[in-house]
């Protein structure tokens, strides 16, 4: 995941933005304690998303307690403490992290300084999940595949990364996994992957680099394909937000949902929009006011 999956802050509850920044807090810690502090320098908001959703439909409830942060010893703030399944997302947050490095370099060949960076915390969390780390190189390799066959149907394209987030899914979810919730993971991963792709289309244009949107439309730049396809591109991403929000109807959450509703049914249509004019930034939402 690559910055994108961020939540409506205007819409979003204080009660929401007080856990999702304990449960930032709380997974960059966990890094650190599984996979080495180099490794916290991956964290992403994208994950802390992941963390409660899979904490809710697992019914295992997010204790909070106030520690020191690592960047500033002397503050102590609300984190969720380390549990099975905080431990578990952190590792999977570098190893995503690394084969999307590994990506880059053979896209663009850059990357080599920053993946050898990470290497040691790629390690660590292979030894603690080798069957998530085969399921991330399996679909990794199936969608370089399709990108050096110039795949010009997105659905196709995006189709590996959603079977990956989607097979992650299972991995965690364990006995919690239903054909519902795999769907929405799927449909989660899909979006990433296409978001990432119409977000990068002008850069891939200009250094011939595989863009599934490209490939399709063939347009110089962003603007013109959205000029000529827009509708097209629309159906695409209306498409897995009406399928998100129908697997969210079948799937059953033990806590409260909103924070996740709202990144779901909310955030990730406001990304969209966000990316399509041009004016989207990949960064983390640190700002989040929570009174």
């Amino acid at each position: 995941m690559f910055g994108y999956i961020q939540p409506d802050v205007p819409y979003m509850y204080v009660k929401d933005g007080m856990l999702y920044k304990a449960l930032y807090c709380g997974l960059c810690k966990s890094i650190g304690e599984s996979c080495g502090q180099k490794a916290r320098f991956a964290l992403s908001y994208d994950m802390s998303f992941l963390s409660a959703l899979l904490h809710n439909i697992k019914n295992t409830d997010v204790k909070i307690e106030k520690q020191r942060c690592a960047a500033n010893i002397f503050t102590r703030r609300p984190m969720a403490l380390a549990d099975d399944i905080t431990k578990t997302v952190a590792c999977l947050n570098i190893m995503l992290t690394y084969y999307k490095l590994t990506d880059d370099i053979a896209d663009e060949h850059k990357g080599r300084f920053a993946r050898a960076f990470f290497k040691r915390g790629f390690k660590k969390a292979k030894a603690l999940h080798p069957q998530a780390a085969e399921i991330i190189k399996k679909y990794m390799e199936k969608l370089s595949e399709l990108e050096k066959k110039n795949c010009a149907s997105l659905d196709m394209a995006a189709d590996p990364f959603g079977l990956m987030i989607a097979e992650l899914s299972d991995y965690c979810l364990e006995n919690f996994a239903t054909e519902h919730t795999r769907r929405l993971f799927y449909g989660v991963g899909k979006w990433v992957y296409l978001i990432d792709a119409l977000d990068d289309y002008d850069k891939d244009v200009k250094k011939k680099n595989y863009n599934p949107f490209y490939a399709a439309f063939g347009d110089a730049n962003r603007a013109a394909m959205l000029a000529g396809n827009g509708e097209e591109v629309d159906f695409v991403f209306k498409s897995v937000f009406a399928e998100n929000a129908e697997s969210l109807k079948n799937i059953k959450f033990y806590f409260n949902r909103d924070l996740t509703d709202n990144i779901i049914l909310r955030g990730m249509p406001v990304a969209t929009a966000r990316v399509k004019c041009g004016c989207h930034k990949k960064e983390k939402p640190t700002k989040i006011k929570l009174g």
